[in-house]
């Protein structure tokens, strides 16, 4: 690989000092390297068509796991190989660390890697029978109460058919790749992110029974806002729809999004020979050890 793209992160790049390293050492040896900048905060999507940015071969991503989401994510057309340069805490999905950086290009650069693909999720809002554009995301789709401090209740679909009616705070439809953020925190399952399944998980659901729901990538979702109390609707009950982290739609009674595996995948670079598990064990424990400290 030679041609490169940089999507860094200021906030977690002072002064962008890493990243100009990165572009000098690629460029020294005989690569090409583009930057782009964006803000480390939630906020709005800014997509990167990468069919219209020809000869980039991979794309380094520096910052924590929320930077490396939301690149993924806003990343459409041609799937280009991305990897994570760790400047953050855990970064579960950064594959390096900053004092490896540079032999780490090195091994890119040579041609010594694995690609890994992962499923990414779209979801479509659909208001009075009218179905929005459809929204990417890598980690997960969240709906959540919004306004008042009440519960809200939403009806479950797959494939068309009903499944079940969580009263909760909210609901987190995640891809394996998000079962290590928002869906574990939840207490959802921890997923191999090769694999192929979607994971419903409830937000601090009202019924002791409620629990996730593990199904097929192919199966289709459909999540409808319902009265709390049946046959009598309130108008003040809405949800909003978060999109790896960025609100980009609001729901009342009666109104629905639809969600699907996407038709591209989001893919990444791989390094390390270690097993999924060994890494999460790897993470975990630096992590333990960071809060004794």
């Amino acid at each position: 690989m030679k041609k490169f793209m940089v999507i860094t992160n200021s906030a977690k790049d002072e002064g962008l000092a890493l990243t100009q390293r990165i572009r000098d050492y690629i460029e020294k040896r005989g690569g090409l390297c583009d930057i782009r900048e964006r803000e480390s905060k939630a906020g709005t999507v800014h997509k990167i068509n990468m069919s219209e940015e020809p000869g980039v071969e991979c794309v380094l991503v520096l910052g924590g796991d929320g930077t490396i989401v939301r690149a993924a994510r806003d990343m459409t057309g041609t799937p280009i190989p991305m990897i994570g340069i760790n400047l953050g805490t855990l970064g579960y999905l950064c594959e390096i660390e900053e004092e490896n950086v540079f032999s780490a290009i090195d091994r890119i650069m040579s041609n010594d890697y694995a690609i890994e693909d992962r499923i990414k999720l779209t979801g479509s809002v659909i208001k009075n029978g009218e179905t929005a554009e459809a929204h990417m995301a890598l980690n997960d789709i969240v709906i959540y109460r919004a306004g008042n401090l009440q519960i809200v209740s939403l009806d479950v679909y797959i494939n068309g058919g009903f499944l079940c009616n969580y009263q909760a705070d909210g609901l987190i439809v995640s891809t394996p790749t998000g079962s290590t953020a928002y869906s574990m925190s939840a207490g959802g399952p921890i997923v191999d992110p090769k694999a192929r399944m979607t994971l419903i998980t409830p937000v601090n659901a009202q019924a002791m029974t409620a629990r996730s729901i593990v199904i097929p990538a192919e199966d289709e979702i459909r999540v409808e806002v319902a009265a709390r109390t049946r046959g009598k609707a309130h108008g003040d009950e809405r949800v909003e729809i978060a999109f790896d982290g960025d609100n980009i739609a609001e729901l009342t009674i009666g109104e629905s999004i639809v969600i699907r595996k996407a038709p591209e995948v989001a893919r990444f670079l791989k390094l390390s020979s270690l097993s999924f598990i060994e890494r999460l064990q790897k993470k975990m424990d630096g992590f333990n050890d960071r809060r004794g400290s």
